[in-house]
């Protein structure tokens, strides 16, 4: 019997956006997925056909669900759960070239921060 529905946080985790599922739910509760345009919960389920936007550390996905696995496979299966929007693809690479200028303008230091000036530099940029 095939399943209608699966957990949005096992199916994150058998897409492979997630490397535990325990990772899959915390990022649902902080808000970082929404399906069809609400925020999901972990318990929510996904069906054929939706739409997730989620938010991860590789970036932002804008994708559509095609089938539903609940069991984590190798990356070549994961890759045939969901297809990713063209716009959503676009976005998340002109993102990451942008971070990649930025790393370039920053250049890394001559030296190493002391412990005092790690923490004028994460005071002014805000991270206290």
């Amino acid at each position: 019997m095939t399943a209608i529905s699966v957990r949005i946080d096992k199916w994150l985790w058998a897409a492979r956006f997630f490397k535990t599922r325990a990772l899959a739910q915390k990022s649902c509760e902080m808000g970082r997925i929404s399906s069809n345009g609400h925020l999901a919960k972990p318990a929510r389920d996904v069906r054929i056909g939706d739409m997730l936007h989620v938010k991860n550390d590789a970036g932002e996905f804008e994708i559509e669900v095609l089938l539903l696995g609940e069991t984590r496979g190798p990356a070549a299966v994961a890759q045939t759960l969901y297809r990713e929007t063209e716009a959503g693809r676009e976005l998340r690479l002109k993102l990451a070239a942008e971070q990649k200028a930025l790393q370039l303008l920053e250049g890394a230091p001559a030296i190493r921060p002391s412990k005092r000036d790690r923490r004028q530099i994460n005071r002014f940029r805000g991270r206290v």
